[in-house]
Order: C-alpha cells, then sequence, then structure tokens
C-alpha cells in the first residue's frame, strides 16, 4: 500500500529533473502536468493521470474476470479437463507476453494511446484504420455481451419478473450512466467493486456444487455421479468454439494500451500486470476445474446456473454489481478512444467545456446504443462469447504484439543478434500464425455454434421478452 501513497504523491510534488524522467513518467507540477498523449493536465479538467498501480490491477483483472470466466466450465465440458486446463495454460502465457509487450511498447513510445496508434507506426494509415475500427467493434461487442449477462442475472434474482428486453435496456442504461465519469482513475473503486462481487459470486457456485448431491439439470433418480471427463473428442466446431471461449477469457490485452496510458507512473506497470494475470489464471483453473468436476455435463454458461434454482439466484445477486460495471468499463473504453482521437491536440480535451462534455457523452450514448442493439440482436451467451474471442479477441490480443516486437527489435545490428534474439523472432511469428488461424477458424465454428442454437427448441429469438435464464 505504501507504493501507491508514493504514487499518489508524484501528481504533488515538484517537477522532476531531466535526469530523473524515464519514458512514460509525466512531469508533474503542483497544479500542472504534460502527457504526450492527452497535453496540457490542470486542475480545470480532469486529470487523465491518476491510476495508482493497485488501481491498475483491478481495471486489468475487471476487463478479464467477469464474462469470460462464467464459460470456462462449459469450455472445460467441451474440451475434457486435461486438454481444457492445457488451453488455458497456453492461452494465458501467450497473453501474458502481450501484455507485457504493451507496457514496454508504451514505455519505448509514449505518444501511443491504443492499439491503432502502434498499428499505424507499424502499418501506416491504413494499420491505424483497421485496428482502430476492430478495437472499437471488439468492446461495443463486449458491452453487448456484459449487457446480456446482466440481462440474464435480472431475470434469474426477479424470477423473469419483466420482458428480457426490458433488462437489457435497464443494463444499458446503468452501463451509459457510469461509463461517462470521465477518467479510469475516479473507475478503480468500482472496479474494485466489481471484482470482488464476481468473485463472490463464483465462489458461491463453486462451494455450492461441492456439497449438493448434483446438479439441478442433471437426472434425480437414483444414484448420480458426475460424467466430467477427462480427455474429450470433440468436432472440430466444438473444440474450437470451447477455444474461443478461453482466449475471450483473457481478451483484456486491447484494454491495457488506455489503462497504462493513464497510469501515474507506467514503470509499475509490469509490476500490476503480473499480479493480475497470476489471480486470473488461478481463478480460471480453480473455478473451471472444480464446477466441472461436480456437474460435468450439466454445466450452465454461463456457470452461475450451474447449483439450483436458489443458488441462481443468490449467485446472480451478488454477480450483478459485478456484470453491470464489466458492461460500464468496456463502454468507456471505446468512448474514451473515439473521444481523444475526436479532441487530442485541443484545449477541450482536457477542460470542462461545453464541447468536451457533448462530445464525450455523444460517445459513450453512441456505444451504449450500438452495444444495447448487439445483445439485443445476438442473445446467445455461449456463441456470443466464443464469436466475439474469436473475431477480435485474437486479432487484438495476439497478432499486433507479435509485430510489436518485431518492429521494435527487427533492426538490431547483425553482430548482436544472439540465440535469444532470434528464440523471440520465432515467438513473435509463432503468435501472429497463431492468433490468425484461431481468429479464423475460431469465427468458422462460432457462427456455426450461433446458427444451430437459433434452429433448436427453445432458442431465444431477437428481442425477445422470453425469460433468458431458463437454461443456465
Amino acid at each position: 500500500m505504501s507504493s501507491e501513497k508514493d504514487d499518489a504523491k508524484m501528481g504533488q510534488l515538484a517537477p522532476v529533473s531531466s535526469e530523473q524522467a524515464a519514458p512514460g513518467y509525466v512531469e508533474d507540477y503542483p497544479a500542472h502536468a504534460h502527457d504526450a498523449v492527452f497535453g496540457e493536465i490542470t486542475e480545470d479538467g480532469p486529470n487523465y493521470r491518476n491510476v495508482g498501480w493497485l488501481g491498475t490491477v483491478a481495471l486489468m483483472m475487471k476487463t478479464q474476470i467477469g464474462l469470460g470466466v462464467l464459460s470456462i466450465p462449459a469450455a472445460f465440458d467441451t474440451l475434457g479437463i486435461v486438454p481444457g486446463v492445457i488451453v488455458l495454460c497456453t492461452v494465458a502465457a501467450i497473453t501474458t507476453w502481450s501484455d507485457y509487450t504493451v507496457g514496454v511498447f508504451k514505455l519505448r513510445h509514449p505518444a501511443v494511446y491504443g492499439i491503432d496508434d502502434a498499428g499505424g507506426m507499424m502499418f501506416g494509415p491504413i494499420g491505424r484504420h483497421i485496428l482502430g475500427f476492430a478495437f472499437c467493434l471488439y468492446w461495443i461487442f463486449v458491452a453487448g455481451s456484459g449487457m446480456l449477462g446482466a440481462s440474464i442475472g435480472l431475470n434469474a434474482v426477479s424470477t423473469h419478473g419483466a420482458c428480457t428486453a426490458i433488462f437489457v435496456a435497464v443494463a444499458a442504461i446503468i452501463g451509459f450512466g457510469f461509463s461517462s465519469i470521465q477518467t479510469l482513475g475516479r473507475l478503480t473503486w468500482l472496479a474494485w467493486i466489481g471484482l470482488t462481487c464476481i468473485l463472490t459470486a463464483i465462489m458461491t457456485v463453486t462451494i455450492a456444487v461441492g456439497v449438493q448431491d448434483r446438479p439441478t439439470s442433471a437426472p434425480q433418480d437414483g444414484v448420480w455421479v458426475s460424467d466430467f471427463k477427462i480427455i474429450n473428442s470433440p468436432s472440430f466446431t466444438e473444440g474450437i468454439t470451447a477455444v474461443s471461449s478461453i482466449v475471450f477469457a483473457y481478451a483484456g490485452t486491447p484494454a491495457f494500451f488506455s489503462i497504462v496510458s493513464e497510469m501515474r507512473d507506467p514503470r509499475h506497470y509490469t509490476r500490476s500486470l503480473m499480479v493480475c494475470q497470476a489471480g486470473v489464471t488461478a481463478t480460471y483453473i480453480s473455478i473451471g476445474s472444480v464446477v466441472y468436476y461436480y456437474c460435468g455435463s450439466y454445466v450452465a454458461s454461463p456457470a452461475l446456473g450451474s447449483a439450483g434454482p436458489l443458488i441462481k439466484k443468490i449467485a446472480y445477486g451478488f454477480a450483478l454489481p459485478g456484470l453491470l460495471v464489466t458492461t460500464m468499463l468496456v463502454i468507456h473504453l471505446p468512448a474514451k478512444y473515439i473521444f481523444i482521437h475526436l479532441l487530442r491536440g485541443s484545449r477541450h480535451l482536457t477542460a470542462n467545456t461545453f464541447t468536451h462534455w457533448a462530445t464525450w457523452l455523444g460517445c459513450t450514448g453512441g456505444i451504449t446504443i450500438m452495444a444495447y442493439c448487439i445483445a439485443s440482436g445476438i442473445p446467445v451467451f455461449g456463441g456470443l462469447v466464443s464469436l466475439i474471442g474469436a473475431l477480435l479477441g485474437t486479432l487484438m490480443s495476439f497478432q499486433p504484439m507479435g509485430c510489436m516486437w518485431l518492429y521494435d527489435h527487427w533492426n538490431r545490428d547483425a553482430d548482436k543478434r544472439t540465440r535469444s534474439w532470434y528464440f523471440m523472432v520465432c515467438f513473435s511469428v509463432f503468435v501472429v500464425v497463431s492468433g490468425t488461424f484461431l481468429m479464423i477458424a475460431g469465427t468458422y465454428g462460432s457462427v456455426v455454434s450461433i446458427m444451430e442454437s437459433y434452429r433448436e427448441s427453445g432458442g431465444s429469438a431477437a428481442w425477445s421478452c422470453a425469460d433468458n435464464s431458463n437454461s443456465v
């Protein structure tokens, strides 16, 4: 905690000398600071550089633990518990390296705010536009899945107390309200609340499935033994869809550009990242393995519905704040991206002017409306999660980071190209190739899965009033 206090002092001390300043370090004055992205930061406007390293941990974990963890047990059911854990650890290792690369790239290039800036440096205007569009589309889809998850929770808690379309709209309105808070520094307390709530919910379900006789959806007559599988034999479509769900569970990487840009001292980024990834991976493995072990093929997706009606209500009661915080955060990220690119270089970016607020609320409102349309138009949680993970999660978390490492290190002098350099070149290429394969194959599998879910009896329809928590 002392380090967090030390971070806070950075905005109150006299300016540092040029010898002390490191790349990404803001030269702070009592009422004035300059940032390579945000420009002049004064007391007359929002302080965009006010996230400490512990707050960074909360924001990082909340971009990942939320929607993704709820699909991990179902992914294990498809793959089998051993292949599921192996795939999860592999994805964790690759995305941790990708996340680390984000922090290093930001320190090398302080003017980079988002993944589009990195794309512009590497590939010119085309790369900038493609990655910028993909970034916004990705988080809009995630916001839509957050609204869908919140509507499932509201249906579960209220025993379908209202039309599902109304619950989706309620989640959208709440998400819009909180996402309009201007800076990530002011959102860290919500991230802590949301993280605590979602962890409490999944721990409640984990304990419940361990002490109860059998899952509610399992046969209630006779002796029941969990039919979990050590190794399963899914079809290609089923397997790649499950892998895409796991990728989505770790695909907070594109948000880390925005988070590190608002840190008081980006040099503490790696510390925050290691704490985040260790906590996320331990949570995914323990929760996914235990819930799947006790529920077997009767595990629900989202997983909070696996322990019966009463526990489902209790779990979703705890989870709702976490799901709403996820929705709020992932509306904020693309809105902030658009907002900064519209006002970057002008005084309105850091001053509380009419133009500032009109642009900011227009961005958060526009993102909210688009996410609401997606949540209502594709109301299939598992299919939506895997589609996001495959189509956009890999594109945002694999290929650009491999290219970023190559961009910074490819031109190394021939006499300095050591074995480790050649290894990292090969690894970077592997990340790009594997990400491309997962994106193409996973998107195909996810689309097929969504189409099949619509053909099944009882499938949810677009803008439906039906109870979407019945199957979970």
